[in-house]
């Protein structure tokens, strides 16, 4: 008899081990109980204020970038504002002003800014037809009604109002090191422009951190031998010339940046970027024509694809 109990309770012994370790592991695992507020005590203590985060703290003390960007209707508008769009994108603080050259702002361009996730203002305004001649300036009206948009919004605000003011076209391409060039501009500040005036780049010459001269292939004698590309403005420089635009009676093709910049500044104030104007940020990389040679004169297609 004592044979048989002794089996079975060395039967029942490992089992018997096995509940006792697995309920000491659950209560191991029991939730500790909840702390109490800081300050507070209580449910009805104050929670402590939420902190920013240094990065959004610095991100919003860095001046506006405001880039203007005339364009207009062709088969390769929607391609190259969406390579633009994916650049400025990467850059903090910036407000993109998109101007057309158009009577009313065209569902193109209105549904592409709506998806482009970034602050930006859609403006338009045509060119008129006596302009449209080969050989005169382009985008005249488009930049001007981009500066007037910036003075009127910023004219009730007090200063100081950091900020930066770019001409960015859509067909060139931007390095997101530009940004960073310009972001520290107190007036004007100016930097080389790749694949210009016929040569691999363009830019101001430098010696002793002051600008003396110009590189370029076309036209050296220009106040400002500079590409719309190569240059931005403190916002207060604009502000404080109200009457500074881009001229249509008596400007001439590649004369306009000059015409511009005799407004509000000198060469001996020119601040050099790009590391004393060695470096290229921006390329002036104008798309290749399209070829529709093949597309037919009415729709054929079964679908309407906006391209």
């Amino acid at each position: 008899m004592k044979s048989l109990l002794l089996s079975r309770f060395l039967l029942l012994l490992p089992w018997v081990l096995i509940v006792i370790i697995v309920l000491d592991t659950d209560s191991s695992r029991a939730p500790l109980p909840a702390r109490a507020p800081r300050g507070g005590g209580g449910s009805g203590g104050s929670r402590p204020a939420a902190r920013v985060p240094a990065p959004r703290r610095a991100e919003a003390a860095l001046p506006t970038i405001y880039a203007i960007t005339p364009t207009y209707s062709r088969p390769a508008q929607k391609a190259e504002l969406t390579r633009l769009a994916n650049t400025l994108r990467q850059v903090s603080r910036l407000h993109w002003i998109l101007v057309e050259d158009a009577a009313a702002r065209s569902e193109l361009v209105s549904r592409f800014l709506a998806g482009a996730g970034l602050p930006a203002t859609h403006l338009h305004v045509p060119t008129p037809r006596r302009y449209k001649r080969p050989g005169l300036p382009r985008a005249t009206e488009q930049r001007n009604a981009g500066l007037a948009w910036l003075r009127q919004r910023h004219q009730h605000l007090p200063p100081p109002q950091p900020g930066v003011l770019f001409f960015a076209d859509d067909d060139n391409t931007y390095s997101l090191e530009l940004f960073q060039e310009m972001r520290t501009t107190r007036k004007v500040s100016v930097w080389p422009v790749g694949l210009v005036g016929g040569r691999r780049y363009e830019r101001p010459v430098v010696e002793n951190g002051k600008v003396v001269g110009w590189y370029t292939g076309w036209r050296a004698d220009r106040p400002f031998a500079i590409d719309m590309a190569g240059f931005a403005v403190s916002l207060q420089v604009i502000l404080s010339h109200p009457k500074a635009v881009f001229k249509r009676r008596g400007s001439q093709p590649g004369m306009q940046e000059s015409d511009f910049l005799k407004q509000i500044t000198t060469v001996e104030e020119l601040e050099p970027k790009a590391n004393n104007c060695t470096k290229v940020l921006v390329w002036h990389t104008r798309t290749e024509k399209v070829n529709l040679a093949n597309e037919p004169k009415y729709h054929l297609d079964t679908v309407n694809i906006e391209v």
